[in-house]
């Protein structure tokens, strides 16, 4: 591994106000919660202040230079997404408040006109909440089947068992990148050759992935993705749902309103043209510039290196968990699935998460504890809560030194009250 990788952190922590301040006092907090929200580099600080500053406008509807300003720069953000996950066309990206929503719009939209009684829907047990509760809005609407892919013991995807519960019947295979909580990668190119072989759609939900392996929705052979912000280091409050133009074009609009009309009349309305069909009301506008200016400083760094960096700190924070005794990792080893979460998902035994993250954070030590909004996957493995350390590539090795150091500080203190 070259010195670029190795200093990666070094190089860009100076980018971020927050590891400036942190690394100037030396004895601040270490945050290793990224999988939950990333932490926001200057250059992302300094669009939003650039908007409100110097052309708040709306977009679209003006005619005057604020808004016509506001509008190229909104519109380049969504031109700067489609490229990120090489896109046909920008008019695929469609800008919401979050994943979350990017899913629940797929379910609303395209569920509801496509989706029939007996219908079935194919979802993992690894999946957030976000990607199981929109389908079973669905499902109560629509009385269609839901059908879960198992996991194998080391936190994978059990392919075979989506083999053998897909059929002719299944028309939305609804699956994580890679899990919040296991890590795992799955395969998404084999799953989409499987799905498509039935004539199933296939959705991906990407948060965990967009800021740390290149994505590219042609060569994955998807047909929707959803993406959130303020994981790739952009603001809260906006995401995206990329899906393909000919799916979009029959499509129902999700929301009506203003923006997303071409004419209103008393008896009907007709609709814009892609994207903007998708788009009702005012949208995030300082958001999503903020988006595509994260998206711009990620790809400066750029995701090979990140990803090259991540996997080495991810390695080295397993081989510390993997010594420290009662400790049991979720998911696969970063030495099997080179291309996992940079994250490890722990419980230690007779001891609640909780209880080890508030230990953690009482010494300046952020990371998550509880079911991750994965609460069948919790049960799956007979816990209600687990630890999670997440990172990114503005972390170092001596921060996963002070939180293994703390952890096992944590666990003796913690064993002498059970």
């Amino acid at each position: 591994m070259s010195d670029n990788y190795k200093n990666l952190a070094d190089i860009t922590r100076k980018d971020f106000p927050m590891f400036i301040d942190i690394d100037a006092k030396k004895d601040n907090f270490i945050y290793l919660d990224h999988a939950a929200t990333s932490q926001k580099p200057q250059t992302v600080i300094k669009s939003l202040e650039e908007y409100y500053h110097y052309y708040n406008a709306n977009v679209h509807r003006g005619a005057h230079q604020l808004s016509a300003k506001a509008t190229e720069a909104f519109e380049d953000s969504r031109n700067i997404t489609s490229v990120f996950i090489n896109a046909n066309s920008s008019n695929e990206v469609i800008f919401t408040r979050n994943a979350t929503e990017a899913i629940n719009l797929v379910a609303r939209s395209w569920g509801d006109d496509q989706i029939e009684k007996g219908d079935e829907i194919l979802i993992s047990l690894m999946e957030h909440h976000s990607n199981i509760v929109p389908w079973q809005l669905l499902a109560q609407r629509k009385k269609c089947i839901i059908k879960f892919i198992n996991i194998n013991k080391d936190g994978t995807l059990d392919i075979n068992d989506l083999r053998s519960k897909i059929n002719n019947k299944t028309k939305l295979v609804s699956i994580v990148h890679i899990s919040n909580t296991l890590g795992s990668c799955n395969p998404i190119e084999e799953i989409a050759e499987i799905s498509h072989k039935y004539g199933s759609l296939l959705l991906v939900d990407a948060c965990q992935s967009l800021a740390h392996q290149k994505i590219d929705v042609k060569q994955l052979n998807i047909d929707f993705l959803a993406g959130s912000s303020h994981k790739i280091c952009g603001p809260t409050g906006v995401g995206f749902l990329w899906a393909r133009e000919e799916i979009l074009n029959n499509m129902p609009p999700f929301l009506g309103g203003g923006e997303m009309i071409q004419d209103v009349f008393l008896e009907k309305s007709t609709w814009s043209e892609l994207p903007h069909k998708f788009e009702a009301g005012t949208p995030p506008i300082a958001e999503a510039i903020g988006m595509g200016a994260a998206v711009k400083y990620i790809q400066s760094i750029g995701l090979d290196h990140i990803q090259k960096w991540e996997h080495e700190l991810t390695k080295y924070l397993f081989e510390g968990l993997k010594r420290i005794e009662s400790v049991k990792i979720l998911g696969p080893s970063p030495k099997i699935q080179i291309n996992r979460g940079a994250l490890a998902t722990f419980i230690v035994n007779d001891i609640h998460a909780n209880d080890i993250a508030e230990l953690l954070n009482n010494n300046n030590i952020f990371i998550r504890s509880g079911h991750h909004c994965c609460q069948p996957l919790h049960r799956h493995y007979s816990v209600n809560a687990s630890a999670r350390a997440s990172l990114s590539f503005t972390t170092t090795f001596t921060e996963i030194d002070s939180f293994l150091e703390e952890l096992i500080s944590s666990i003796k203190f913690l064993k002498n009250y059970i």
